[in-house]
């Protein structure tokens, strides 16, 4: 099962749901790439392990406020479902749906 492709999401952060669209791109080795793209801008997802169908990354946020992201998700079909740690803010629920 491949986790690369493009999936709606969304992220359940203290200034409401934020959604958005992850792009995520398989490079082969274990690791991937890809953006989160919504309507606070885009962020190159950094970092990213995939381990089986569990997936790691960092992403820099520069809008509202500089802070560096932790992502975490899991893949299963074509939903995926995890966090993302915002530091003294938190973990916020991640869920998305796959779309190609």
């Amino acid at each position: 099962m491949s986790v690369a492709g493009t999936y709606d999401c969304v992220t359940k952060s203290p200034m409401g749901d934020q959604k958005s669209t992850v792009t995520i791109v398989d490079n082969g080795d274990g690791t991937f790439s890809g953006t989160n793209a919504g309507a606070m801008g885009s962020m190159d997802l950094e970092d990213g392990k995939i381990d089986g169908n569990k997936l790691t990354w960092t992403m820099n946020m520069t809008v509202p406020m500089p802070m560096k992201l932790e992502g975490e998700a899991t893949v299963e079909g074509d939903t995926l479902t995890g966090e993302v740690n915002a530091g003294a803010f938190g973990k916020m629920a991640m869920t998305g749906t796959k779309t190609g």
